[in-house]
């Protein structure tokens, strides 16, 4: 039996890393990548600005809200990857990290 699951405050992220089976919450004001790299995950974002792609990121689940300059329209749309430097999310997301 599993531990029931915290209330995330509002305005916060829930964050599955499936590969890692790491949980993370993202408070506001902290970008994804932060979380991941605070946890102990070797994340390479050279420009950490949603500009360089360094940080895209597949998604396994959950709708991405995209913030970046450098994914097309499609990319978007399409929900796939992520980049995780700047971009945020409208539901609970679990990546392929």
């Amino acid at each position: 039996m599993s531990a029931p699951e915290q209330e995330l405050a509002p305005d916060c992220l829930e964050i599955v890393c499936e590969t890692a089976g790491t949980r993370l919450v993202v408070p506001p004001g902290t970008s994804i990548l932060d979380a991941v790299r605070a946890a102990g995950l070797a994340v390479t974002a050279p420009c950490a600005d949603g500009l360089c792609g360094a940080c895209e990121t597949w998604v396994l689940e959950g709708r991405p809200d995209h913030r970046d300059s450098l994914l097309s329209a499609e990319e978007r749309a399409s929900g796939e990857t992520m980049l995780i430097c700047v971009s945020r999310a409208t539901t609970r997301l679990v990546l392929d990290l």
